[in-house]
């Protein structure tokens, strides 16, 4: 990256620069404040710091346009609350300045009652906080990087080849060949400052390593203190790193390229870098997945029309009547009717599903090691091969509820000993939220229940009417209608849950920011988790299993009964619920909600400050300077948003992917977008975000494996339940009479005596298909009307039921140590990235070794100089002094 240009007089005005044009604005703080009627402001007391020393305390107003009230001035009326405020701004401002940190005020903007406080860090503050954070700064010395060779060198050679159009045009993706050694930053070894400068100009750019100077600010935000904070983007100028990242990274223009991953972390932090990524890890073995998927499809539509069970439902001269779907108004139908749902579930229901659901199985298993071996390699190539998190700070809530306890003891006891929250004092608080989490959940299985009742409803209601048309796709209907439906629900809740999540988690009062952080994600996962599911859930494993049977079905408020299966099986079902499930969240919640509300809560500021100018004409004139401009945009939220939404996709791809197999491919093209949008999102949309050093996902990767581990038991559960694939088998290997599916279709049903039906419930009008109706079939194993036990279980149901959990256990079983066999031959550290950080340790040693023998030759030489000077002067060859030899008198 080229080194920039000195600053000019328009880049001052612009807001990058203090007014000297020479201290660069590395942090911003936002207030609200009131013009008095003179239009002076009052006095903010703050600290001067003279070249890094810490000094007195005096009273003297920032750099900026404030001026001094004199003493005998009588300061303008302000409320008690505004007062408070400011008084506690200059605490804050003061705590600041004596941290060693510069600052200026501007009042004097284009946005009508907003000040800000622009904060330099010198270079002293700068060095000691590298120092701190034991920051790894490269050294002059360097070393090769160990290169490949024969075979694989050639290989290597060919991909780079091949990925060239598809890489980024930044100069940090090019492979390195040397490498600097690092080592944690001291003031001790400085040997040139100006060399240090340079080395030290990430920190220019991050510029918040020294973010905990600012650890009150939180409570000072949620109190209205400060109304923002936030360090400035750099200017789109040629040399500026944005404008690469735009260029590069935020243009739907390069979705086929790598991302920038190094530009990221270095405008960003290493947090954020880690997030793309990993959602870049993800996307791209998102691409054998869904080839996989593809193929799986389409055998499925080849093999259609070879499929004997299907072909056999659409073969009208085997004249299967059907008993009715409904008391009284259905009547009796041909099982030919139901051909086109037969032949479609046969896409998604065939012995290929199997293999698809192992694969995806091993897939994750995969994808979980080669994120662990990407992510050590970006620590090594990052510097965070030896970084530790330090403890965090207590959050500010955190001390303000230790201090209220202790205050409360020290004033019933008289003990002052440091006091700390225990399980009791969150005893209040946890009951809370095991309510509230239960009523949460209990809240989405009520409505789940609410869309069945629906569905039940609207389904007799349709088969009342009079068209045969409204007839024939009343399970289309309904089942179109009732999925939209619990789709609206499921994002209204989505964003209800998360606010609901975030309260419990408050009243908690977390020690530290990673605590409340991680407490978040899991509330907020586990509230967000069963609201996406549990339709999913009740057509997977519930609906059907509960019908009953003609004479004797299952009623829910003794009128409606309950839904059953179509006669293709529930997978068809399912895999219509998954799909708009999965494409609306995507389509709705996660691109037009993250396009669609920024560009509105724009609008609305803009047209806000539209109309404040048209009140102030001077104001309207000024040039608008930088932090002006990154107030208008939006805060950051943080990226747990941005995870849950990829967490919950991975589910979808692999929790229900044996009824869904082309689940990757849209979740593969909704990524691809994905990427761009939030990297535009971040670039243009966002206030830059405090960078924040870290080494990994965090708590995401065990919600991960957690997610890959259930995904095997959820996908065993479905092959042997929801699908036909286990009934198949049994049929096949120990009914067929000549080792083919001829007559499946007919073993799987049960007969049904019409005279048998309770009193008012048989059809209405029984000679609808044209004759008399004696004997109907329903899909079930049970005994027929005229054996002795008629329409008790039989056998058949007991065999089915054995074969299909002896599979769950087997599948279970196998996928599992087949995951963990490849868990444990993969290893996490790339063999290659383990050498060269024991090479490192090695350089680093004698390095450490060099400099403790300069520093011991050093030492025996100022020795050896001072004997000499000490010792007195004597003539050769004799052993008597100067002194002694000298005349008398002399």
């Amino acid at each position: 990256m080229r080194k920039p240009n000195p600053p000019s007089n328009a880049d001052c005005k612009y807001g990058l620069y203090f007014r000297d044009g020479k201290r660069k604005v590395d942090y911003i703080l936002v207030y609200h404040y009131k013009k008095s009627s003179a239009g002076r402001t009052l006095v903010r007391r703050v600290h001067h710091n003279d070249s890094g020393a810490r000094s007195a305390k005096q009273d003297q107003p920032l750099p900026g346009k404030g001026v001094q009230l004199e003493m005998g001035e009588s300061e303008p009326h302000v409320d008690y609350h505004e007062d408070d405020k400011r008084f506690r701004r200059e605490e804050y401002e003061g705590n600041l300045v004596e941290a060693g940190l510069e600052l200026e005020r501007d009042e004097d903007t284009k946005i009508h009652g907003i000040g800000f406080v622009k904060i330099h860090a010198p270079w002293n503050v700068l060095c000691r906080e590298a120092e701190f954070l034991k920051l790894k700064m490269p050294t002059k010395k360097m070393y090769q990087i160990n290169q490949t060779h024969g075979l694989l060198k050639k290989i290597n050679s060919v991909i780079q080849k091949i990925t060239e159009p598809i890489q980024p045009k930044v100069a940090e993706h090019k492979p390195q060949t040397v490498k600097r050694l690092s080592y944690p930053f001291s003031r001790e070894k400085e040997i040139s400052r100006k060399d240090n400068k340079v080395r030290l100009s990430n920190l220019k750019i991050i510029n918040n390593y020294y973010v905990f100077i600012f650890q009150g600010i939180t409570s000072l935000l949620a109190n209205g203190v400060y109304s923002a904070a936030y360090p400035l983007h750099d200017l789109l100028l040629c040399f500026s790193v944005l404008q690469l990242l735009c260029e590069e990274w935020a243009s739907y223009g390069v979705f086929y390229k790598y991302q920038p991953i190094d530009l990221v972390r270095k405008y960003f932090g290493e947090k954020i870098g880690l997030y793309f990524a990993w959602l870049g890890v993800y996307t791209q073995m998102l691409i054998p997945a869904s080839i996989v998927g593809i193929i799986v499809f389409l055998y499925g539509c080849a093999t259609v029309d070879e499929n004997i069970p299907s072909m056999e439902m659409c073969d009208q001269r085997n004249n299967i009547t059907m008993c009715p779907l409904c008391d009284r108004t259905c009547s009796y139908w041909k099982m030919s009717s139901a051909c086109a749902t037969a032949r479609a579930s046969h896409l998604f229901d065939n012995p290929a599903t199997v293999f698809f659901s192992v694969f995806m199985a091993l897939w994750a298993a995969t994808f979980m090691e080669h994120w662990k071996r990407k992510q050590m390699r970006l620590n090594y190539r990052w510097d965070l091969t030896g970084f530790e998190e330090e403890e965090d700070h207590p959050r500010a809530e955190y001390e303000a509820k230790v201090l209220e306890k202790s205050l409360r003891k020290e004033h019933k006891h008289k003990e002052t000993d440091k006091e700390k929250l225990t399980w009791k004092d969150r005893f209040p608080a946890y009951l809370t939220n095991f309510v509230g989490i239960i009523f949460m959940v209990g809240l989405t299985f009520a409505i789940v229940f609410g869309v069945i009742i629906y569905r039940i409803s609207t389904a007799a209601a349709l088969a009342i009417s009079s068209t045969p048309s409204g007839r024939s796709s009343v399970r289309v209907t309904v089942t179109a209608t009732a999925v939209i439906i619990n789709l609206v629900v499921i994002i209204i809740l989505d964003e209800v849950y998360g606010c609901i999540a975030r309260w419990l988690t408050q009243i908690e009062v977390p020690k530290t920011d990673k605590n409340f952080e991680e407490r978040l994600i899991f509330k907020a996962f586990l509230l967000k988790f069963v609201n996406a599911y549990t339709p999913i859930f009740y057509v997977a494993f519930f609906k059907g299993r509960f019908v009953g049977r003609p004479g004797d079905y299952v009623y829910i408020f003794h009128s409606f009964r309950m839904e059953e299966c179509a006669p293709g099986g529930c997978l068809m079902e399912l895999c219509i619920q998954l799909s708009i499930i999965m494409l609306g969240k995507q389509l709705i919640q996660n691109n037009l909600f993250e396009i669609g509300i920024p560009k509105m809560k724009k609008f609305i500021r803009y047209m806000k400050l539209k109309r404040r100018r048209s009140l102030d004409h001077e104001e309207h004139m000024k040039k608008k300077q930088r932090y002006e401009v990154d107030y208008n945009l939006e805060p950051f939220a943080g990226l747990t948003p941005e995870y849950m939404e990829m967490i919950i996709q991975f589910g979808f791809v692999t929790l229900f992917v044996a009824s869904f197999p082309l689940a990757p491919l849209f979740a593969l093209l909704n990524n691809i977008i994905e990427i761009r949008l939030d990297a535009k999102k971040f670039v243009t949309e966002l206030r830059r975000p405090v960078a924040v050093r870290a080494k990994d996902i965090g708590i995401w990767y065990n919600i991960l494996r957690g997610i890959g581990k259930l995904a095997v038991i959820i996908n065993a559960f479905v092959i042997s339940f929801t699908s036909d694939f286990i009934p198949r088998l049994v049929y096949l290997y120990m009914y067929s009479e000549n080792g083919t599916m001829h007559g499946f279709v007919n073993h799987t049903l049960s007969s049904f005596n019409v005279s048998d039906f309770q009193a008012g419930t048989a059809p209405n009008d029984p000679m609808d298909l044209g004759y008399e109706v004696q004997i109907c079939r329903y899909k079930d194993y049970r005994e027929p009307p005229w054996s002795e036990n008629k329409y008790d279980i039989s056998k058949d149901f007991w065999a089915v039921l054995a074969a299909r959990l002896a599979f769950v256990i087997v599948f279970q079983n196998l996928v599992m140590f087949m995951s963990d066999f490849v868990d444990w031959i993969i290893p996490d550290i790339p063999k290659d990235i383990s050498q060269q950080i024991h090479k490192e340790k090695v350089l680093m040693v004698e390095v450490f070794m060099r400099e403790e023998q300069g520093k011991l030759q050093m030492l025996e030489t100022w020795k050896d100089k001072d004997k000499k000077k000490a010792a007195p002067r004597s003539w050769p060859g004799s052993d008597s002094t100067i002194l002694d030899i000298l005349p008398a008198g002399r």
